[in-house]
């Protein structure tokens, strides 16, 4: 069978790179596309390419002119709709539902956002005194951090790809990106589209990668790259703000989640469940957002729990074209690997199975992909390593709690910081306790309800500013403040 094979895209061309790797489909095991990786030369180029053009064309252009190229780099995602889409599900395994009412209008839709936000950008003004009293005028200018690392994960591949590229871009940046080397393929159909759009040569640029001695390495300590932002796992950022130390080079992370959950005895029960279900399962738990940790108060603690696991078990794991279809695999074999030694662990710390803990059978392809089953365990003291430890896949576990004070401590006792999710139908407290919860991000009652211009970002192991609306466009323009004697 003759696979395609994706290019690197540097200086407005698609290049080859040191060798190729396989991109494998976790649906089946089966190949999707041979990838070129860069090497330490090729990540050079494209860091040169990247500092040229700012000093051409580009730095010339208007806001008005960016903002109307990125609404053109929308329209060619929307062009090749259906491409996007079956390039997507080949990476990841996700539901055609998902990627073709999340990821795919949320890749298009960032473009959108941030070529319109940045069209009415406001800096600040102000008239100071002086001694002689005809006075001083002084206000900011925002200018473009330079070269902007963009290193997207796996998991959303577009969405968080876009997420940063839009504002980076509108702010009068350029780029040089590296997609997760799980997820290449909607990354290059982004650079024909951005080709194809006519974006001027260098402002662009995308290598393809391994971290570690690959691309994401060399592109990381590169002494031209001016700024990096990030998302991914916390150990990866942590290594990230060692190589980028020296230069003191602005960072943006958005990383690892513990995230909880907390459902008090008067929230609506079957809403809680749903919603929980949601946040723990969705995309087989493949969500920095997604929950792991569920304190459920008491009184009704047996009850929600027989209810999360009639949800689980409702789940139906398949194809991802199947229009029914809940849940997808793993994102690969050595995902599914780390998460079932979860599972293992599980057991050895004495968790009780209320339901799941292994591996379907399918009887067919799927018996070669990265599949688990959704997990929902219980008994576990909150030292365990699987309360403490970032799993990523479809599991949580549940423990009771009695008084408000106690949730609080649960849900905060943990090294990550990214999200929460409080479920009650009193007012005063979902405002109390949702100001006490040590999280980026807290909803109540309802979960993943997004809008874009809010902050998005966590405390703690979770991450390094925010994203979203004004605050993306303020990590990749500077102010700069310009005294005006009169």
């Amino acid at each position: 069978m003759t696979v395609s094979i994706l290019k690197n895209y540097i200086a407005g061309e698609f290049v080859s790179g040191c060798r190729e790797f396989r991109n494998i489909n976790p649906v089946t095991g089966e190949i999707v596309n041979l990838v070129c990786e860069a090497d330490q030369e090729l990540v050079s180029q494209a860091v040169v390419a990247a500092k040229q053009a700012l000093k051409g064309p580009w730095g010339k252009f208007s806001v008005q002119q960016r903002a109307a190229l990125l609404h053109k780099v929308a329209d060619g995602i929307e062009a090749r709709f259906d491409e996007f889409v079956a390039a997507e599900m080949a990476d990841t395994g996700k539901s055609l539902q998902q990627a073709s009412s999340i990821d795919i209008p949320r890749g298009a839709a960032n473009f959108r956002v941030f070529a319109d936000m940045v069209k009415t950008a406001s800096s600040n003004c102000f008239h100071s005194d002086t001694e002689d009293g005809k006075g001083a005028l002084n206000y900011s200018l925002p200018r473009p951090l330079g070269v902007v690392a963009v290193i997207a994960p796996w998991n959303l591949p577009l969405l968080l790809l876009t997420w940063k590229l839009a504002p980076a871009l509108a702010a009068g940046n350029c780029i040089v990106a590296k997609p997760s080397e799980e997820t290449p393929s909607t990354a290059t159909l982004l650079a024909e589209v951005m080709h194809e759009a006519g974006v001027p040569a260098g402002v662009f640029n995308l290598v393809h990668g391994y971290g570690p001695n690959s691309a994401g390495e060399f592109l990381t300590s590169h002494p031209q790259i001016d700024a990096i932002t990030f998302t991914g796992e916390s150990r990866t950022g942590s290594a990230i703000m060692r190589a980028a130390a020296e230069h003191v080079k602005p960072l943006s992370f958005e990383l690892g989640g513990k995230n909880a959950a907390v459902i008090f005895a008067d929230a609506d029960l079957d809403d809680a469940v749903a919603g929980t279900a949601r946040s723990v399962f969705t995309n087989g738990g493949q969500v920095c957002l997604c929950t792991e940790r569920v304190y459920v108060q008491r009184e009704i603690f047996e009850t929600f729990v027989d209810k999360l696991k009639a949800k689980a078990e409702q789940l139906k794991i398949g194809w991802p074209k199947e229009s029914d279809t809940d849940m997808g695999p793993l994102i690969s074999a050595e995902h599914k690997n780390k998460v079932l030694s979860y599972y293992r662990l599980a057991r050895e710390e004495g968790a009780t199975f209320i339901t799941g803990g292994g591996v379907p059978e399918f009887g067919d392809q799927r018996d070669q992909g990265a599949w688990v089953e959704p997990t929902i365990i219980t008994g576990l003291p909150e030292t365990s390593r699987c309360i403490k430890e970032e799993i990523f896949g479809p599991i949580c576990h549940i423990t009771p709690f009695d008084t408000e004070e106690e949730a609080i401590s649960l849900a905060n006792d943990s090294r990550y910081g990214l999200a929460a999710a409080i479920w009650t139908r009193d007012i005063s407290r979902g405002h109390r306790v949702a100001k006490a919860m040590d999280a980026g991000m807290v909803w109540v009652n309802t979960w993943y309800l997004r809008d874009l211009r809010t902050p998005f970002g966590g405390v703690k192991m979770s991450g390094i500013g925010r994203e979203g609306g004004q605050h993306s466009l303020n990590f990749y323009a500077e102010p700069s403040n310009i005294c005006i004697k009169l």
